[in-house]
């Protein structure tokens, strides 16, 4: 009879698995609907094909299905090792399981039908809102249960950062979507106006600061260093990195509203936060990239390390842009832009996309305990990745700019500034009338 494993292996495995293909689905889905802008016709005039009702699908897909199933299987597989001990409750970690799978797929039901309650990163609505509720609150069981039964006294730092973002997106969760239901399918904020705008930014940018930051540096924490073989380059720094981000992220959501009815002390606030958020996120970057002092060389020939180092360098790329594109002046330029668009794109597909399926890479063999298929494959995805990312991003930039220019250059009732500047700059031309002959007869 074979022994049972020291660890909970098969959550971590089911996870890992559902991360391949909610990526795979999730960029499907991204790609289709940016084709749609292209062209249109496309949606075939079916409404559950249109960009409205994609758009949420992808963001959803790519942050909850394919980095959802990424944070809970390395969060599932660092506490395990670094506690030394099994995870508890093997049937409250297979719930979590199952029950995100079963939010995913009510997401994919509802979206396409137009069923929203037009929160962005937060569309779902109730009845799956709760249900995402419990699968929480029994990942925290897990996750905290096994930190309490761990049989050494340290917790290391990456399970520091995976806690974090574990009980920052509860309490989000829960206070942003708080709302009157109507019906199964809709229901109403108990916020209103300004208020409501607030609390969900307070939302869409931690949710960006922890799921998509916290979570994923928690994966950094961990990955980096065993697969360079080297410690962690600076210990304390991880740790002042954690307190300042903890404390300095939760602040910086107003800089979404610059310029809308928000209190301008409150966008200012938000802007001051986000700038000083340059520093720990650096900090964290330089501490991720500085851990290869002394094995710079593996870089040549470890594509895994490579997708792991280069996610890390886009981290710090996408949170110096950050803090930049919240100061007000620059905000002017590039909000409702595609500046934005590539921006989110640096930090979604090359911080959280690079790291997750370096992760992968990283967890699969070890998991099924078989050798990876082919490392040259593993080099040509990098490659292609990294290329396709930056030609992206760069082109969203140039795109970006020069909307914002062009916005610039038209007057409030739609007409062009530069043309009505050149009109009253410069006097016109007098056309030469020429007289027609029965006007010189009559001057005779």
């Amino acid at each position: 009879m074979s022994q049972p494993e020291t660890y909970n292996y098969k959550v971590v495995r089911q996870f890992a698995i559902m991360t391949v293909i909610w990526g795979i689905v999730g960029m499907l889905v991204g790609v289709w609907i940016a084709a749609e802008m292209a062209w249109p016709a496309l949606n075939m005039d079916i409404p559950w094909l249109t960009f409205s009702r994609l758009r949420p699908l992808h963001t959803n897909a790519v942050i909850f299905a394919f980095g959802g199933c990424a944070l809970f299987s390395t969060s599932y597989y660092v506490v395990q090792r670094t506690c030394h001990v099994r995870l508890f409750g093997d049937k409250l970690a297979a719930f979590t399981f199952w029950g995100w799978q079963l939010v995913i797929l009510a997401a994919a039901i509802s979206f396409p039908l137009g069923i929203t309650q037009s929160k962005e990163y937060a569309e779902l609505e109730w009845p799956i809102d709760i249900l995402i509720t419990l699968v929480w609150v029994s990942y925290a069981i897990v996750f905290f249960g096994t930190i309490v039964k761990r049989r050494v006294s340290h917790i290391y730092v990456a399970n520091w950062f995976f806690g974090a973002f574990i009980l920052t997106i509860a309490v989000l969760h829960v206070f942003n979507n708080l709302v009157i239901p109507v019906s199964w399918t809709k229901s109403y904020s108990i916020y209103a106006g300004v208020q409501d705008a607030m609390v969900q930014w307070w939302y869409g940018h931690n949710a960006v600061g922890f799921f998509l930051t916290a979570g994923f540096l928690g994966i950094m924490y961990y990955f980096i260093p065993k697969q360079a073989e080297r410690p962690v380059y600076s210990y304390r720094l991880s740790v002042v990195h954690f307190w300042a981000l903890a404390f300095t992220y939760i602040w910086a959501g107003p800089h979404h509203l610059h310029y809308t009815a928000l209190p301008d002390w409150t966008q200012s606030l938000g802007m001051v936060f986000s700038l000083i958020l340059l520093a720990p996120s650096w900090g964290g970057m330089i501490n991720g990239i500085m851990t290869l002092s002394g094995a710079w060389q593996k870089l040549r020939t470890d594509p895994i390390l490579k997708f792991l180092i280069v996610s890390v360098s886009f981290y710090g790329m996408s949170t110096f842009e950050g803090p930049m594109m919240s100061i007000k002046t620059v905000n002017a330029l590039s909000h409702y832009t595609d500046w934005t668009i590539g921006h989110v794109h640096s930090g979604a597909l090359g911080w959280v996309g690079m790291i997750s399926i370096g992760a992968m890479y990283f967890l699969i063999p070890r998991l099924f305990g078989r050798q990876i298929y082919s490392v040259k494959l593993i080099e040509t995805h990098f490659w292609i990745a990294t290329i396709g990312i930056v030609l992206y991003i760069s082109s969203m930039w140039i795109a970006g700019v020069m909307q914002g220019l062009m916005w610039r250059a038209v007057n409030a009732d739609g007409t062009s500034l530069a043309l009505s500047l050149s009109r009253h700059s410069f006097p016109r031309p007098r056309r030469r009338i020429e007289e027609r002959p029965w006007q010189a007869d009559m001057k005779k």
